[in-house]
């Protein structure tokens, strides 16, 4: 059966090199992110710093107060052949990675429809980079000129309606971060990037109820919360010296240790109408963990392990947890116990994972290996991704 147009709900975008010098205030622009090009390799005690050499590769580093941080070929992936942990430049990388007109033209190449793209470089998958820095008046600039540039240059003009914006918040105050979601939201932009596991950013974690205000704030505007793997600046590991492969295998832990923390410390139970999707999680290990889940609540209802739920945990996922498969044959044979309708489909692009350009040709094989009919190809295509997304906003009805 035919594929239709594709909608990707996990895609990124490369910030423009003068994305925050075009915008901050010029008291700024000797602090704030900047591009500067020049000779050096990585090196220091692990490998990953990067030391100004004139003997070295040229290499793109966004310069960041006292951040230093090479532009990754792996930020950049598709068209590089081999990849490695290598720097690169804008020159280098495919233009489609950050210029509007180049990723359109990428799109229908791939036989996409709409992207939503994450962060990328500089700001890492939720905008952490923003908190890390002592100079908060700085940083929330810098959040709200991401937002303005992904809201009034990259989803308008010829990408309206087909990249659909996804802002970043100042994660360092709930109040500030509610206030954005309020500001972007009128602006046009109803999905946030939000970490997985606040805590190892030395946050409060999801089960103080400090983010209330933030998630209140997003139910209301009808914002969804998105959470990229490794947007807690952290990855599963099993020993501090196996290969990256084995991190690799195990990202999906990230989003199934966020899922149990949102429905058992009640976050999902108190914001019955907040959406909240999960990137490049995929979505094979949902039905143990939605199993387990409801067999421990009905043992323990009488909160002797902490669950004060009123219902059984899965009465919290229907309709409202959106996962996200780029290839999950596992996920996919065991949708009827998943559910359909909480399964979308990404591109990556332009991630070392992405499908493209055989996007198209990839979907295919894993719905036919699947064996989903007509109407399952559609939801995990598009359907789920309009109704999750409320992707009407932008024009797309079906």
């Amino acid at each position: 059966m035919p594929i239709p147009k594709i909608i990707s709900v996990d895609d990124h975008v490369v910030e423009p090199p003068d994305l925050w010098s075009s915008r901050l205030p010029s008291r700024y622009l000797d602090r704030g992110p900047r591009i500067v090009r020049e000779r050096g390799r990585m090196g220091g005690p692990v490998g990953m710093q990067w030391e100004a050499d004139e003997s070295g590769e040229w290499a793109d580093i966004w310069y960041y107060d006292d951040l230093v941080s090479p532009f990754s070929r792996l930020s950049a992936a598709v068209g590089m052949g081999d990849l490695g942990f290598a720097t690169t430049t804008f020159d280098e990388i495919r233009p489609g990675a950050w210029k509007q007109t180049e990723r359109l033209l990428d799109m229908d190449a791939n036989h996409m429809d709409a992207s939503i793209c994450f962060p990328n470089t500089l700001p890492r998958f939720c905008g952490q980079t923003f908190m890390e820095r002592e100079d908060k008046e700085l940083g929330l600039l810098c959040v709200e000129a991401y937002n303005d540039w992904m809201i009034d240059e990259w989803c308008a003009g010829d990408g309206k309606g087909r990249l659909i914006p996804l802002t970043i918040v100042p994660l360092w105050d709930v109040e500030l971060a509610a206030q954005e979601v309020r500001r972007c939201a009128n602006k046009g932009s109803y999905a946030i990037a939000f970490s997985e596991n606040p805590h190892p950013l030395g946050l409060p974690s999801i089960h103080t109820g400090y983010w209330d205000p933030l998630f209140a704030t997003c139910q209301e505007t009808q914002t969804v919360v998105c959470m990229h793997i490794g947007s807690s600046s952290k990855m599963p590991i099993t020993t501090p010296d196996a290969p990256f492969i084995v991190s690799s295998t195990l990202t999906f832990q990230n989003a199934m240790g966020s899922l149990i923390d949102w429905v058992f410390s009640g976050t999902l139970a108190r914001f019955p109408d907040l959406t909240i999707a999960y990137s490049e999680g995929q979505v094979g290990w949902m039905p143990y963990i939605m199993e387990r889940m409801d067999k421990l609540w009905a043992e323990r209802v009488d909160n002797s392990f902490g669950s004060g739920l009123p219902e059984a945990p899965t009465s919290y996922i229907k309709d409202r947890v959106l996962g996200c498969i780029f290839d999950d044959e596992t996920g996919l044979a065991n949708r009827d116990r998943i559910g359909m309708d909480l399964i979308t489909f990404e591109v990556d692009y332009p991630h070392a994972d992405s499908t493209f350009p055989e996007t198209e040709k990839v979907a295919m094989k894993i719905c036919e290996k699947a064996g989903l009919n007509a109407e399952e190809i559609y939801a995990l295509m598009r359907g789920n991704a309009i109704r999750g997304f409320g992707l009407e906003r932008f024009g797309i009805t079906k």
